[in-house]
C-alpha cells in the first residue's frame, strides 16, 4: 500500500494527491504505450538528501520515449527539476520517484498520433522492495515459465508500461509458488533478468551478468555495480548465462533501483553457494549503500542534492 503524500507534479503544476486524476479514455491505460522511471532519493549520513543518478534515469526515460515515438512537451531538465522540487514540496528526505510520460485521451484505436503527451512525477516512501529481510538474508527465486520479450518482438531497452504485463505474470507465478521473485529466461533459453531487476552471479571470484545485447533493460544500478566492482578489483564479465551455470554459482543477486542489491540464497530449490549472502555480494552491497547514503563521496557526479 502506497502511503500518499501531499503533492504530485502533473503537467507543470503541483496539485494535491487526491486531485491527480486521468480520464478513463487515457490512451496509455488502454494500449500500454508510455514510458516511466524509478529513481531513489536517499538521506545521507551528513543529513543531506540526494537523488541517485538522476541524469541517467531521466536520460533513459527520454530514450524510452524515443523508442516508442512519443515526444514529451517538457524537457529533460524540466522533469529533473520537477523531481527535486517535488521532494521539497512534500518535505521528504527519502523517497522513490516515479516520472511517467503517457498518451492522453482523445482518439481511440491503436493509432492515435495526435493525442496529447502528458507528464507527471509522483513520490512516495518505499522501503526494501523484496521484503525487510531480503537485503540481509537473501531471497528464494523461481525460474519462470514465462520468457522475457524477444528482441524482435518488443523493445527490451525501453522501460514502458505495456511491456510489464510479462513481468506481472512471472512475478505472480513465483509468488503463488511460494517464492519471493522470478528469474526470466530469453526465448533461446539463456538467462535474462528478474521481473523488475537485473541479475548477477559470482563464480570463482568473477562477477558475471548477461550482456546488454541480451533481452534485458539497461539498468542504472546494474551499471553502478559494474563500476564499483571494477574499482574494487573484482573481475567482471558480461556473458550469456545458462540455467545450469546459475544453479552452480557461488553467489547470486539482483540489482535495481527498487531492489537495490538483493542477495539470492536459493533458485529452484537449489541452494546457491552456502545459502546466504556471499562475500563478494556483501562487499558490493556495502560499497553501494555507502555510496548512495553513507560517507563514500567517490562519485559526486551520481548525486543530485535536494
Amino acid at each position: 500500500m502506497v502511503d500518499k503524500v501531499k503533492r504530485i507534479w502533473l503537467e507543470g503544476e503541483f496539485i494535491d494527491w487526491d486531485d491527480a486524476k486521468v480520464h478513463i479514455l487515457t490512451h496509455t491505460m488502454h494500449y500500454g504505450v508510455g514510458a516511466f522511471e524509478g529513481i531513489r532519493a536517499y538521506k545521507r549520513v551528513d543529513g543531506s538528501t540526494t537523488i541517485f543518478r538522476l541524469a541517467e534515469h531521466i536520460g533513459r526515460l527520454y530514450d524510452s520515449c524515443k523508442l516508442v515515438m512519443i515526444e514529451p512537451r517538457f524537457t529533460p531538465a524540466q522533469i529533473s527539476q520537477a523531481c527535486v522540487e517535488l521532494l521539497r514540496e512534500n518535505k521528504m528526505d527519502e523517497a522513490y520517484l516515479r516520472p511517467l510520460i503517457y498518451v492522453g485521451d482523445g482518439a481511440m484505436g491503436i493509432y492515435a498520433p495526435d493525442n496529447p503527451i502528458r507528464s507527471t512525477v509522483v513520490a512516495w516512501k518505499w522501503g526494501a522492495y523484496l521484503g525487510a529481510s531480503a537485503v540481509d538474508l537473501g531471497i528464494r527465486v523461481k525460474i519462470s515459465s514465462w520468457a522475457r520479450h524477444h528482441i524482435h518482438v518488443s523493445l527490451a531497452k525501453a522501460k514502458m508500461m505495456g511491456q510489464y504485463t510479462n513481468s506481472v505474470l512471472a512475478k505472480r507465478e513465483a509468488k503463488l509458488g511460494g517464492y519471493d521473485e522470478a528469474l526470466m529466461m530469453d526465448t533461446n533459453g539463456y538467462v535474462s533478468e528478474g521481473s523488475g531487476e537485473n541479475f548477477f552471479i559470482v563464480k570463482k571470484g568473477k562477477l558475471i551478468t548477461p550482456p546488454l545485447s541480451a533481452s534485458i533493460l539497461e539498468g542504472v544500478t546494474r551499471d553502478t555495480i559494474l563500476t564499483l566492482a571494477r574499482e574494487e578489483g573484482i573481475p567482471v564479465a558480461e556473458e550469456m548465462l545458462t540455467r545450469d551455470q546459475v544453479y552452480l554459482a557461488d553467489e547470486a543477486f539482483f540489482t535495481g533501483t527498487a531492489a537495490e542489491v538483493t542477495p539470492i540464497r536459493e533458485i529452484d530449490n537449489r541452494k546457491i553457494g552456502e545459502g546466504g549472502v556471499g562475500p563478494v555480494t556483501k562487499r558490493l552491497q556495502t560499497r553501494f549503500f555507502d555510496v548512495v547514503k553513507g560517507g563514500d563521496s567517490s562519485h559526486p557526479e551520481w548525486l543530485t542534492r535536494v
